[in-house]
């Protein structure tokens, strides 16, 4: 296969990745319920690790001009896909569908606030994981893939987790302190499981860079 070849298939990999987090993201389901521990978690979970984790390996092998490509494809992705069910949860029903608008509507109607919240938190994220990863091959060179790899996850996941969680579920009816025990509650957890997954994802982000560079041309 090409290099072309497998860079496209990334990209198409890549946003699956995104879009599917967009449009499926709202279901949670629990990772663990014992005692007073109740920790639940979006599916988006089990692949926005995966999105960091082909920014890495973009950088690695291409350089950064080309994984900010990839970022502003997958931010226009994002902002398209919102834009889209807006108008299509607004038209009205044909009267075959009309049973089921209510289901449709609740689904894929993300209120104007969460779905910013998304958008910004991915924007800062993914530029934030690019930059952090640079930075440290500009110290370290080409050694220590899992050390550049893992540091730039966990700090732009940190940046994704912190501001979607603020951003969509600080109230103003509630004091300061209280805003900010609860939405530690929620980002903390969410931030540490984040980054298990990204040390768990580490081999796969070296049989990525290997995969992409040997190619037949």
């Amino acid at each position: 296969m090409l290099k072309s070849q497998k860079l496209d298939l990334l990209f198409g990999l890549y946003i699956f990745c995104i879009a599917a987090s967009e449009m499926m993201g709202i279901k949670t389901f629990s990772l663990v319920s014992f005692s007073w521990l109740h920790l639940n978690a979006s599916v988006a979970i089990l692949l926005l690790p995966i999105v960091f984790s082909i920014n890495d390996v973009i950088v690695e092998v291409y350089g950064k001009e080309q994984a900010r490509s990839l970022v502003r494809a997958g931010l226009a992705v994002v902002f398209l896909t919102i834009v889209f069910a807006a108008i299509a949860t607004s038209l009205p029903p044909s009267a075959r569908f009309r049973p089921t608008e209510n289901a449709y509507d609740q689904i894929f109607k993300s209120s104007i606030r969460i779905s910013a919240a998304s958008l910004t938190a991915f924007a800062v994220a993914e530029i934030t994981d690019i930059l952090v990863f640079i930075k440290i091959r500009q110290r370290l060179g080409k050694k220590a893939l899992w050390l550049r790899n893992n540091v730039s996850n966990f700090v732009s996941q940190f940046a994704d987790t912190a501001i979607f969680i603020s951003l969509a579920f600080y109230s103003f009816s509630h004091t300061f302190g209280n805003n900010i025990s609860f939405l530690l509650s929620l980002i903390v957890p969410y931030w540490l499981l984040k980054c298990s997954m990204s040390v768990i994802e580490t081999p796969f982000v070296y049989w990525g860079v290997n995969w992409l560079r040997n190619t037949d041309k």
